[in-house]
């Protein structure tokens, strides 16, 4: 009696557990689709808006913390969104993610691996999914995207072949579900075949068509490295640069490219391209801080002066140029305050938290306000909105 009594117990036991386990599954099969038909209902509701009132409209639905993160571009490790990705994607809301080698194997495993980013983002809003795809030296996944030739070949070539090559590399990245690249090089007579010449109008020739180029595929782009590291003696990955030359001299040089470009494009008011600020120092225009940190040249300067109205990220916080001097949380404080809208970390999860977390304290303490927040959020969703991003999510989700 007492063996058919355990037996009974046991039984009864297993389909409990069976239950709880197929209950739980359901639930979150259950849950799951209605993440996904909130994320329809609130695209849908936003398609009867103005561009100006699907930006309020989302900007209002988010916390403050989402806000930050979105003011927050990553790089994750592997070639699969692992516990630790997928953890910080969530608790972080990161509004962005780029990709080097250590991510790409194939284009299968690149969509795979971008479609599960996608899938996994909280917000209404996707990621900048981004890449170094410039050419020559500075190329990824090589085994099966193929790659451009260096700047300076290109340039050699003219004004046509850099179009060309960026529409290209356009469609190619595309593909894969990259949806932002950060090239071309602006910046005058760089080292390593970085740049299309040591001639600043030649440079603006070669920038403007690539531009056209980038644009006609639909993919945001980005000039580097504002006010121009041509001059740099020193890699900013390993340590800080100053450049000695005068106001006057980078006004008719260095500044050339990213001045036409943001004349010709109305401020780049249409977010096709981001401005991509580095870490040299250049004394003439600020005596104490790298050009990513520094308000009177990101905000003084790229803002005001030349009155450009687009996208502004940092160079990675990472290289030495910053993270030698400064701890990640300062860092990413001080770039917020120059008047950057993304802040880039391109290694370290921590490092990208401690960034992250520099912004939030210094927002909670009122040393940044949150109209400042604000401000670079509705640029990075209206940028989102309008370059169709938002179409990501609902083919994300399974």
């Amino acid at each position: 009696m007492r063996k058919k009594y355990k037996a009974a117990v046991g039984i009864l036991g297993a389909v409990l557990f069976l239950l709880a386990i197929l209950g739980g599954s359901l639930y979150a099969i259950r849950a799951h689709k209605t993440d996904h038909e909130k994320v329809a209902a609130a695209k849908h509701d936003l398609r009867g808006l103005t561009i100006d009132e699907q930006v309020e409209e989302i900007l209002s639905s988010m916390s403050v913390t989402e806000r930050i993160g979105q003011m927050v571009m990553v790089g994750i490790p592997g070639r699969t969104l692992d516990d630790d990705a997928r953890y910080v994607l969530h608790q972080f809301h990161y509004g962005g993610i780029i990709l080097f080698d250590r991510n790409l194997d194939s284009e299968e495993q690149t969509r795979r691996l971008i479609s599960d980013i996608q899938s996994h983002a909280d917000e209404e809003l996707p990621l900048f999914i981004a890449i170094d795809e410039e050419g020559g030296a500075v190329v990824r996944g090589e085994s099966f995207i193929p790659a451009p030739p260096a700047a300076q070949e290109v340039g050699q070539e003219g004004a046509a072949a850099a179009e060309r090559f960026a529409a290209s590399v356009a469609g190619d990245l595309m593909s894969l579900g990259i949806n932002v690249n950060f090239a071309p090089v602006a910046d005058v007579g760089a080292p390593d075949g970085r740049s299309y010449s040591t001639d600043p109008h030649e440079v603006l020739a070669c920038v403007r068509a690539a531009g056209n180029g980038y644009r006609s595929a639909g993919m945001i782009y980005a000039l580097k490295h504002f006010p121009g590291i041509g001059r740099g003696t020193v890699d900013s990955h390993e340590e800080i640069s100053s450049i000695e030359a005068g106001e006057e001299e980078l006004q008719k040089t260095d500044l050339v490219p990213f001045r036409g470009m943001i004349e010709e494009t109305g401020g780049g008011k249409d977010l096709d391209y981001m401005v991509m600020v580095g870490h040299l120092q250049y004394p003439a225009l600020d005596g104490e801080n790298p050009a990513s940190l520094s308000r009177p040249i990101v905000t003084d300067l790229l803002r005001s002066e030349l009155g450009y109205e687009g996208l502004v990220i940092t160079d990675d916080l990472e290289m030495g140029a910053v993270a030698n001097h400064l701890t990640f949380r300062a860092a990413g404080q001080r770039a917020v305050e120059a008047g950057a809208d993304i802040v880039l970390v391109c290694h370290e999860l921590a490092h990208a938290e401690d960034a992250y977390m520099g912004i939030y304290d210094a927002v909670q303490s009122g040393q940044i306000s949150e109209e400042r927040i604000n401000e670079s959020v509705r640029r990075i969703i209206r940028a989102k909105l309008t370059h169709g991003l938002t179409d990501f999510i609902l083919s994300a989700i399974p």
